[in-house]
């Protein structure tokens, strides 16, 4: 009832927005727009949607303030993207039915090579967005559910394809964008900045392309987290003052004693990309390097003793309230990770009616460390003896082929099989260290690793029955397999750090997928879609143990696959300039892989994956995506989904049967709206909306507007640009418009300014 009074306006409230937009009128000239070629295939010209989509291209980014690559695909219905600042390594994906920190069920290619990270879950899972750079993509394509069989069960949210721009001729771009935003909630007040640089060099030489860019990123964020202290039964505590008393997200009063402080990020990426065309064939190598860092070593105490020093540790008392403050809260943190990925595409013609298309990518870690303090630098017992966090030989390759055929001597009928392999491999080893700084690795604390691979064949149908029957009809069988699985199970009287393996597993499944669809006439069309889908565990999932600073997570080696049934009923209407559509979907999946997490002595967080019997989510959407809508000029995409995930059945823990699924709220709804004021100037806003969720399967967080909490939050941006004929482009915006405090367990950011300037020769 909470949730639902909070989210019972939410399709008024957006709606009122769109209606506002009927009011502009402004006389203006038609711009002209240019053609852009893009390295993938292109999808918009097969028969029918398979799968439901939206597509995405540079016209729909004009009212989006850009920084990098998230910010393309946070306005697409169903989906939502917690990136909690610009430039946050953390930019979890979720899409439909599938949560945010259900990261492997949904799946990000740039090019055709994998961005998604299927090695680790929870917020460690975010697809790696910088390997493309938002200034070079061309199209964004949304694919909704595992209802095609070129896709695993890590489609089970959906699919994002990004294609980039095919160098046609010499070209020079440059762009840089300022950005900066004022936080205030508990005890931080202040603004953060930063700012973005992109370069970039194309070229094509007769059949062949060049492309290079240089992408840069830094920025401050706005504290992460915030602790509050566990109640001590202490003798002789220390008397302080400074203790902000609130509420957590489960309604307790709790004692908030400091944040983690600004976090400041810096990223550089490098991109090579080389095309070359043959008779009717064509091929891309792709490289993209990044070299990540992220420091936050100035974490906030809020507590002064009774001489006016700070406290960083040790049972205290402050008006009665008696607590513990453990010193590893303030631990400084310093994150150095480089990346590699390399990919190579090439697609072509066998015969007249036959297409070979081979995807391999190679995606390597080169360095992941992440070097901690076992306390604040400024407390009297700091030292630097700390821990390191360090992923070794870890990364993944996959290979692909498919091939097309587009006749099979029925008319109408088409064929696409192939075949994929993936392999993926994570090892973290962490270390007790005498000197953190210098990276000195003194001993092993903890150890775990493992690997997983997956062959799969698939095959599909499409078959245009009559002009307005179509059909599809896919399988696709996976075989899949643990091995090398390893965690620590150190006896201290040993000279060695003893390991313990983990037997090999196997398994395989046939997931059939089936749609039909039938025009009406020129304007109305319906389609429905059915699939299964497994998703099998990943190598966090199945092998992840290690203690940690603050952090113990228990290996689970024995989960079985996910399970899920999918349906899509979808409605269309066609525009003149665009289309409405409304889709019904259902899901229900078996054996949900949960990372459950539970507090024990000492503030310590306990970590491990479980499975949840069964989850059925349900929901609609209404898409509205047209350009020139009710007036000339006016260019609107507008989408507004409901939603209701349930947790049906969990034998272990019947408790939380009924209960809603975690971080899934009821109302979800963007919109995107520009106006081209004339050929040279636009002006757009932007609008994001949900209602409240919960973020824990007992639904007891009930507590909006505080750390933890799972807020419904309505965010309101502009954006203007004014481009000139030398070349040179002006920007500016707003995102969070109101300067709305929300969180989603983290904070969003405050109101955030936007300076842009961009140049093309």
């Amino acid at each position: 009832m909470h949730l639902q009074l909070k989210s019972l306006h939410a399709g008024a409230r957006l709606l009122s927005v769109l209606l506002l937009l009927t009011s502009i009128q402004v006389a203006a000239q038609e711009p002209l727009i240019e053609e852009i070629v893009v390295w993938g295939s292109d999808r918009e010209q097969r028969i029918g949607t398979l799968s439901p989509d939206s597509i995405l291209t540079p016209e729909d980014f004009r009212s989006i303030n850009v920084a990098t690559t998230e910010d393309l695909v946070k306005f697409e219905p169903s989906v939502v993207v917690r990136r909690r600042f610009i430039g946050d390594s953390n930019g979890v994906l979720g899409m439909r039915g599938s949560n945010m920190f259900q990261t492997s069920r949904s799946m990000v290619f740039a090019d055709g090579v994998p961005l998604h990270y299927l090695l680790q879950s929870r917020w460690n899972g975010a697809p790696r967005w910088t390997m493309v750079s938002a200034s070079e993509i061309a199209q964004v394509e949304t694919l909704y559910g595992p209802f095609s069989a070129e896709y695993s069960g890590n489609a089970m949210g959906g699919v994002v394809n990004i294609e980039t721009a095919i160098p046609q001729q010499q070209e020079f771009h440059f762009d840089s964008s300022y950005f900066s935003q004022a936080f205030n909630d508990y005890g931080f007040d202040g603004t953060v900045n930063g700012h973005k640089s992109f370069l970039s060099y194309g070229n094509k030489f007769g059949d062949t392309s060049v492309y290079l860019s240089y992408n840069h990123l830094r920025n401050d964020s706005q504290p992460q987290t915030f602790r509050a202290g566990n109640r001590s039964t202490s003798d002789s505590p220390m008397a302080v003052t400074g203790t902000i008393v609130e509420n957590d997200d489960r309604g307790r009063s709790a004692s908030w004693f400091m944040d983690t402080g600004i976090v400041d990020t810096e990223t550089h990426n490098y991109k090579f990309k080389l095309g070359h065309d043959f008779g009717n064939w064509s091929t891309l190598l792709n490289i993209a390097y990044e070299d990540r860092s992220s420091m936050a070593d100035a974490a906030n105490t809020y507590l002064r003793d009774s001489k006016g020093n700070p406290v960083y540790n040790g049972h205290v008392i402050d008006n009665g309230r008696q607590y513990f403050v453990p010193a590893s809260r303030f631990a400084t943190s310093d994150l150095q990770r480089d990346s590699l990925n390399l990919g190579l595409r090439l697609r072509g013609q066998l015969t007249e009616t036959i297409e070979l298309e081979t995807n391999v990518s190679r995606f390597e870690v080169l360095r992941d460390e992440n070097r901690n303090s076992s306390t604040h630098p400024d407390d009297p017992n700091y030292t630097t003896i700390g821990q390191i966090r360090d992923f070794g030989d870890t990364g993944w390759d996959t290979a692909e082929v498919k091939l097309t055929f587009d006749e099979l001597g029925v008319d109408g009928l088409s064929l696409i099989s192939g075949v994929r392999h993936e392999s993926y491999e994570l090892n973290l080893d962490i270390f007790r260290s005498d000197n953190y700084i210098s990276g000195e690795k003194t001993s092993y604390s903890s150890r775990s690793g493992g690997e997983t691979e997956l062959l799969a064949v698939f095959a599909q149908f499409n078959w245009q029955l009559t002009e307005q029957w179509d059909a599809a009809f896919g399988i696709r069988w996976e075989d899949f397999e643990s091995s090398d699985g390893y965690f620590d199970n150190d006896d201290p009287a040993t000279v060695d750090f003893d390991l313990t393996k983990v037997p090999a597993r196997s398994d395989n499944q046939v997931s059939p997928k089936f749609t039909l669809g039938y025009r009406i006439d020129d304007l109305w069309s319906l389609r429905y879609s059915v699939a299964q889908a497994y998703r099998f565990p990943i190598v966090e999932e199945l092998f992840s143990q290690y203690e940690a600073y603050n952090t113990i997570s228990i290996s689970s080696p024995g989960l079985n696959p996910e399970d899920g049934v999918h349906h899509n009923v979808m409605v269309e209407r066609i525009l003149t300039n665009g289309y409405l559509r409304v889709n019904l979907f259902t899901e229900n999946i078996e054996d949900v892989i949960e990372s459950q997490t539970g507090i024990i002595e000492g503030g310590t967080s306990l970590r491990t994956f479980l499975p949840i019997g069964e989850i059925e989510t349900s929901g609609i959407e209404f898409i509205t995506n047209a350009r020139d809508l009710f007036i000339d000029r006016l260019d609107v995409r507008f989408n507004l989904v409901y939603t209701d995930s349930e947790i049906v059945r969990n034998a272990p823990n019947p408790s939380i049967e009924g209960n809603i699924y975690p971080r899934m709220p009821e109302w979800r709804g963007n919109l995107l709206a520009s106006y081209r004021i004339n050929s040279k100037w636009d002006a757009g806003i932007n609008f994001q909306y949900a209602s409240d969720s919960f973020g824990r399967t007992d639904n007891m967080d009930i507590q909006d507007n505080v750390y933890g909490a799972q807020d419904g939050f309505e965010r309101l941006g502009v954006k203007s640009t004014y481009r000139m004929d030398n070349g040179l482009a002006f920007g500016f915006g707003v995102d969070n418009l109101t300067n709305e405090v929300a969180y989603v367990a983290h904070p969003w950011p405050g109101r955030t300014y936007y300076l842009n300037l961009a140049y093309d020769l």
